[in-house]
């Protein structure tokens, strides 16, 4: 089984990216975030406990969303894989993470770590911005603030992952196709 951790800096490209993977793969796309939602909407166990976090304005603990993740993995038992987009986001969740997964057998395989320059993810940023509408990527402090914090947040998890030899840099500069094949080409590899 394939499992991939996709990491990126905002205006990385990983959305696209990940798109690519999934079909090049047949990977399941495993996003936090549309998994809380749906187990919210739902009215799951965990989505109920999910909402009373969130309500609230706090985070949803780890343990909650490892067992979302949990009842996604037992719900594709026959998948090829999986692309995780958005988990881990520290050193304690990928633990957990390995946990869950060694459990079945499935460890991840790989964390692709997209790079790209600093003033080019701003000039994608503000030009999505355009484009989209959100307002987090129109103001360049905020978009520069947003890198730091993710640069902050993912060293420890790259630190995590280098010493299991699962730490792929891949160069997130030049076009699309250019990138995806910089992906591919590591990915069959795995």
């Amino acid at each position: 089984m394939l499992n991939l951790v996709l990491f990126g800096p905002p205006g990385a490209g990983k959305g696209t990216q990940a798109e690519f993977l999934i079909k090049s793969f047949g990977l399941i796309h495993l996003s936090t975030g549309d998994l809380l939602r749906s187990e919210i909407a739902e009215g799951t166990a965990l989505g109920k406990e999910a909402k009373n976090f969130m309500d609230k304005g706090e985070l949803v603990p780890d343990e909650v969303v490892i067992g979302m993740i949990k009842s996604k993995l037992e719900a594709n038992k026959d998948a090829k894989g999986f692309i995780f987009d958005g988990f881990p986001r520290t050193v304690d969740q990928a633990k957990a993470l390995d946990v869950l997964l060694n459990e079945n057998g499935t460890p991840i395989s790989g964390m692709l770590c997209l790079q790209v320059e600093k003033q080019e993810l701003i000039d994608r940023l503000l030009s999505r911005g355009k484009v989209s509408g959100r307002s987090d990527d129109q103001n360049q402090s905020i978009i520069e603030n947003r890198i730091s914090v993710y640069t902050e947040k993912t060293l420890p998890l790259i630190e995590y992952y280098k010493p299991q030899g699962k730490h792929f840099d891949i160069n997130g500069m030049g076009t699309i196709d250019e990138i995806a094949g910089r992906l591919k080409e590591v990915v069959e590899k795995l």
